[in-house]
């Protein structure tokens, strides 16, 4: 590319301010990968990055991060900064939602399928060198083949293992668990993955040490949040549950899943809590555990629990994007851990804002949160060229499927925010959108470039973030500057992305604005509708928010739950995420650029 280097180089000069790119111990959802253009609609020509069901483990002194059909991995050594990884050796197909396990000072990885399949593993991940555990993984006993699941008799089981989950016991134990459906549950079986015949090389056999059982279905009836559709409104369809994930914290095991699909904002994770791996599992009351339905950021279901260097717990979960196709999607990792009764717990409030990555154990209600608030909603922006159905003012909006595209991709169009007054500004986000884009699979053209650029006035502008020289696509660039900048514009100069256009959906910009953060809002009334599955919460506008959290839980010092709403919504939500039978404790509060107000009075939605 060596007309792409020359621009760069001679369009993008030293900036006072810039911003490396490695740089930061914060982050913001979506995770900032480089998220690989899928080929599945190539046909119809139909083109998207994409990344979902991640699998994040922990094996040596990095963090390895898989996801569906990605062609390949990444790693980290901060869970902040990643780092794609091109195996020697990989599923011809890309696995799909993939399990991992660590075991015998190895990093097992299996796909998803409806039938049997190799095994792989690695004593080298971080670069790349994987082997066959064994080439042929034994059938699922009493599954049928797939396409004869009209022939299944009483007992049968469905083809798999689609959607697996592995988790080793303290005792060296091995378990499997697995399904993706809207008719079966999910389901467990004792493994043995033949780590005592390990010099025995692909010829070893693995095997099943129990037949599967049946730990789990979904139960909409019951579980409001279990419901399908765009904020749990479809009921023509029953819920998916799928992407099975198990941690034992103490002596409890966790048996984690996906609901109710992955295609809509209330994709969520839910959990069973039981004494053994195999169950019997009870339904926690506190379920969603992990769920963000409003915001940016949308979705948080299909993912993985896993514990850092100091002992801190993660959850990981799955974005819904939905542009192009149903199933585009991005990662997201929320702060997660659990209480001393044994209640799990996914801190997703301001999880689309940027977060402090710890370098130490969290304290109990230490939270992750920077404080850094959005600055950029429904600011004026302009562009140097626009097409007319996408104007730039669909780059303010928060929302992933508006945006701004322009008249052609060449280096030096800019698109510029007007904060509206000076503000003390800590960390950019620029999020594209696949307009058009025309890609489907890496090249080595698929790189994003561009400047961000600062100015007091709108005539003399500084450096705040330069990837000019960047080597890796950045679809959901996030850059924390080195140092604040207090200013009122913020431009993006663009270098080169590999789309066919220049499509951005959002550009986000988070620091503060000087004053004391909004008064609490009033809390009007908090009911449980007709269906106790659901309940109304009312509040009162407060001068100047850019949107409130509505926060819910079982306590009012467990108020885990949050749904983001902004202030162009009304300050009325039905809320449809509720379980019969269960109390809860409802509050609200408010943000704005300077900061977040204290909680309202809290209400008691009764049972």
């Amino acid at each position: 590319m060596p007309c792409l280097v020359a621009l760069a180089a001679g369009l993008f000069g030293p900036g006072a301010m810039a911003a490396t790119p490695a740089g930061g111990r914060t982050w913001a959802n979506p995770v900032d990968l480089d998220y690989r253009y899928n080929y599945e609609q190539m046909n119809e020509g139909i083109s998207y990055r994409t990344g979902a069901d991640p699998a994040i483990v922990r094996y040596g002194d990095g963090y390895y991060l898989f996801l569906t059909l990605a062609d390949g991995y990444w790693q980290s050594n901060d869970l902040v900064h990643w780092r794609f990884v091109q195996p020697d050796r990989w599923p011809f197909d890309g696995p799909v939602a993939p399990a991992t396990l660590v075991a015998d000072g190895k990093l097992f990885l299996m796909q998803a399928a409806m039938e049997p399949k190799p095994l792989l593993y690695s004593t080298d991940p971080a670069r790349g060198h994987w082997q066959f555990w064994t080439r042929l993984l034994p059938a699922v006993p009493g599954a049928v083949w797939a396409g004869h699941e009209g022939a299944m008799k009483p007992g049968d089981l469905p083809p798999g293992p689609w959607d697996p989950g592995l988790f080793r016991d303290e005792d060296g134990k091995t378990y499997l668990y697995w399904d993706s459906s809207n008719v079966f549950p999910l389901y467990g079986a004792q493994i043995d993955l033949a780590l005592d015949h390990a010099d025995e090389g692909e010829g070893k056999r693995m095997s099943f040490v129990t037949k599967p059982v049946a730990l789990l279905k979904a139960d909409p009836a019951a579980h409001g949040w279990e419901r399908f559709g765009q904020d749990h409104t479809d009921t023509s369809i029953q819920p998916y549950i799928e992407g099975a994930w198990m941690n034992r914290h103490g002596d409890r095991y966790y048996l984690q899943y996906g609901a109710p699909g992955t295609e809509y904002n209330v994709y969520a994770t839910g959990v069973y809590v039981g004494s053994k791996p195999l169950g019997p599992f009870t339904y926690a009351p506190y379920n969603p555990v992990g769920y963000k339905p409003g915001g940016f950021v949308v979705g948080a279901g299909h993912g993985s629990t896993f514990e850092d260097a100091h002992g801190n717990w993660w959850n990981s979960g799955t974005m819904w994007v939905g542009l192009n196709w149903r199933f585009e999607r991005r990662i997201d990792l929320f702060p997660a851990g659990f209480h001393a009764d044994g209640q799990m717990w996914v801190d997703t409030r301001f999880g689309d804002f940027p977060q402090r990555m710890p370098d130490h154990p969290l304290h109990e209600g230490e939270s992750t949160f920077t404080g850094w608030m959005l600055l950029s909603y429904r600011k004026a922006a302009q562009a140097s060229s626009q097409r007319p159905e996408h104007p730039p003012s669909e780059v303010t909006d928060e929302n992933p499927r508006t945006f701004w595209v322009a008249a052609n991709n060449t280096a030096g169009q800019t698109l510029t925010l007007d904060l509206g007054g000076p503000r003390t500004v800590r960390a950019v986000q620029v999020n594209y959108a696949d307009y058009q884009s025309g890609r489907y699979g890496d090249a080595p053209d698929i790189v994003t470039r561009f400047r961000l650029e600062g100015s007091v006035d709108g005539r003399q502008w500084s450096t705040l973030a330069d990837l000019s020289h960047e080597t890796r696509d950045r679809p959901n660039a996030y850059l924390e500057l080195d140092h604040p900048a207090r200013i009122r514009y913020v431009r993006y100069v663009h270098g080169h992305v590999g789309a066919h256009t220049l499509a951005i959906s959002d550009l986000r910009v988070f620091g503060n604005a000087d004053g004391p953060p909004p008064p609490a809002p009033e809390l009007v009334s908090a009911r449980r509708l007709a269906d106790t599955r659901d309940a109304e919460i009312v509040w009162k506008p407060v001068p100047g928010a850019v949107g409130y959290n509505v926060r819910w839980g079982l306590a009012a010092d467990r108020l885990h739950e949050t749904w983001q709403r902004f202030a162009d919504q009304p300050t009325r939500l039905t809320l449809r995420s509720l379980n019969k039978g269960v109390k809860y404790v409802v509050a609200v509060e408010a943000f704005d650029e300077r900061g977040v107000s204290t909680l309202s009075r809290t209400a008691t939605l009764e049972p």
